[in-house]
């Protein structure tokens, strides 16, 4: 008898178990499909599904793709260095110089590859100054990123002239009308480059973080940082390279925005960093480091590009970010749920 009642509640257990895991992999794609089918719903007495001007019409998906590039370029390494036990708050003012810089060069006579690499070379320095403070000189990571934050989006104001909010066409100086290209122009199924490599980018990631060493040593570090390195892992390195690449994507974001917006904004990249932690969390990448998926946070991206751009047809700006802090919430207590023994498998 005793025997059938220990036999019950293991098998009660491998049930619950089973239950855990299936929302642990799962729960992120039924929140996408949620806010998707929620924000479709709203238009329904207006237009029918995939017509013009409904939520999910080709044009309109299109065009919410297209402005959540910065966001999609971002997440894989910023997921990468949060696995690693580390943050980047300086990554909204990152983005904002890149888009400055890039404008910038554009405006002043450089053809797009020389402005895209000279950018992409100030995205490494950013990524370098960051690893240097958290990594070499042992700053706390919120701190040392809370300072390059300023840094960063002191510069970009620095460069825009007197008089100006950006860096754009005047009387004087036209922006070339192929600025946009890169952030534009239709390359494939009506998208353009800078999407494609904002995809590249969240491949190449997902490779780094499942099937290379660098992506191995992150999780290792984050989970215990002492153990790593006494197993011989350099922590320093590992965290120096991941913020350089975290750079460099920032890079790539402000070069994107940059492209599509046709001017340089120093604010532009404002709120980028909450939007990335909020992804990440969403993910369920643990906010101690140690765990997370590239993947997961790239559907978390896309949540936060679908509340963004539709809570812009739906309700007024003033109120959009007291939502965005609901979804932060929902975020951080997701996260909590998934990185515990409540729903752990």
């Amino acid at each position: 008898m005793k025997t059938e009642t220990v036999n019950q509640q293991q098998k009660q257990l491998e049930r619950s178990s089973s239950i855990r895991t299936i929302i642990k992999q799962y729960y992120i794609y039924a929140v996408l499909l949620l806010i998707v089918f929620t924000f479709s719903m709203l238009k329904l007495d207006e237009v029918r599904f995939f017509e013009p001007g409904h939520f999910l019409s080709p044009d309109s998906v299109i065009n919410i793709l297209r402005i959540g590039v910065p966001i999609l370029t971002l997440s894989g390494a910023f997921t990468l260095l949060m696995i690693s036990g580390n943050i980047d708050l300086s990554v909204g003012s990152a983005m904002s110089l890149s888009a400055v810089i890039y404008s910038w060069l554009v405006l002043n006579g450089f053809s797009f590859l020389p402005a895209f690499l000279i950018t992409l070379v100030v995205g490494i320095i950013m990524g370098f100054i960051n690893g240097h403070l958290v990594m070499k000189l042992r700053i706390t990571p919120v701190i040392a990123t809370l300072i390059t934050l300023s840094l960063f989006k002191g510069v970009a104001l620095l460069i825009v002239p007197d008089g100006s909010s950006s860096i754009k066409s005047s009387a004087t100086q036209k922006m070339p009308g192929w600025i946009n290209d890169y952030g534009r122009e239709d390359v494939l199924l009506g998208l353009p480059w800078a999407f494609w490599i904002a995809i590249l980018v969240i491949v190449v990631m997902f490779i780094i973080q499942k099937r290379m060493v660098l992506g191995k040593y992150a999780a290792a570090i984050g989970g215990n940082r002492l153990a790593a390195e006494l197993s011989g892992i350099n922590a320093v390195g590992v965290g120096w390279q991941i913020y350089i690449i975290v750079g460099i994507c920032a890079a790539l974001a402000g070069i994107a925005r940059g492209s599509y917006m046709s001017l340089g904004d120093p604010l532009s990249g404002d709120g980028m960093e909450t939007s990335c932690i909020i992804a990440v969390l969403l993910g369920g990448t643990a906010f101690s480091g140690g765990e997370g998926s590239t993947l997961k946070t790239t559907i978390g991206a896309l949540i936060i590009i679908c509340v963004t751009t539709g809570l812009m047809t739906v309700i007024p700006a003033y109120w959009q970010m007291l939502v965005t802090g609901g979804v932060l919430l929902l975020a951080v207590v997701i996260n909590t749920l998934v990185s515990t023994e409540i729903v752990k498998a």
